[in-house]
């Protein structure tokens, strides 16, 4: 698959990113950067990593390496929660970069809002600069509720281009989803395959794949684009990262779409890691 074969969203800066990235968490080191090369391979362009992730270093050089060219890869990578004062963030982010050895970042992410310490909007600032330095090209949060996003438009002006929160058929966040699309906000999915082993099992969605010879797994990925939700799968296995892409040649139906819905529910997150507690650093 090429390039030219992935839909984009256009993001509120102007920006585009696909529609679908490949998720490198776990993805360290030699063995990270050679299932990166592939994943890149076969028809993606959107690497999803984390300074916590500690393989900003991999996503680099599996970019370098990568036949296709630098400007038609788009690299994401997020601030940790230990690092949201202001002067800690804007090094923090100068070591993303240089971990990563390219000129630019194309996302960045606010990881976890961590609401109790009180300093994600200093943190967004130190994002706001380094876009305006160049260093990142668009800039986002990751697991922001409404009321987070709403303190940094207060505060700042800016709204963000991208949420990455946790969503998937057991959880399918419509209410973030409608306010991210309010205000013109991309929501990108983590997780998208949620509790797989259950949802890879589950009657609903077994039936419709049958529908289409397709695998849960497309069908699952199939309802986050027609939802207009960037999803990030991960997978180093060469045949899946392959067939991950494999979403753009049906569509559900709208009665296929409202019963994938029904099968959300309020225990549907993983790790019960509610944004407006929960805190990682």
């Amino acid at each position: 698959m090429s390039r030219a074969d992935i839909p984009t969203f256009t993001l509120n800066d102007g920006n585009h990113l696909p529609v679908i990235g490949f998720g490198t968490y776990q993805l360290n080191g030699r063995e990270g950067i050679d299932s990166m090369m592939a994943a890149i391979s076969r028809g993606y362009r959107l690497l999803d990593s984390a300074f916590n992730y500690e393989n900003e270093g991999a996503v680099g050089q599996a970019v370098r390496q990568s036949e296709v060219p630098r400007d038609q890869l788009f690299v994401a990578s997020k601030l940790p929660g230990r690092h949201h004062k202001y002067d800690q963030a804007v090094v923090t982010i100068e070591e993303s970069l240089y971990r990563t050895g390219l000129d630019y970042l194309d996302l960045y992410l606010i990881h976890w809002p961590n609401p109790k310490q009180g300093l994600f909007v200093e943190a967004w600032q130190a994002l706001i600069d380094a876009q305006k330095r160049g260093l990142v090209k668009s800039i986002g949060v990751s697991n922001f509720l409404p009321e987070h996003i709403d303190t940094l438009i207060k505060e700042t002006g800016v709204a963000p281009a991208v949420n990455q929160v946790e969503l998937s058929p057991y959880f399918a966040q419509d209410k973030q989803r409608a306010f991210d699309a309010k205000h013109n906000i991309v929501t990108e999915a983590w997780s998208p395959l949620g509790r797989a082993s259950a949802l890879l099992e589950d009657q609903h969605l077994q039936e419709i794949a049958a529908r289409y010879d397709k695998s849960i797994v497309q069908i699952i990925l199939r309802w986050h684009f027609q939802l207009g939700v960037l999803a990030i799968p991960k997978s180093s296995n060469p045949e899946r990262q392959k067939q991950n892409l494999e979403l753009f040649d049906f569509a559900l139906s709208d009665d296929e779409m409202a019963a994938i819905k029904r099968l959300d529910r309020p225990d549907g997150r993983i790790n019960d890691q509610d944004p407006a507690e929960y805190e990682e650093f």
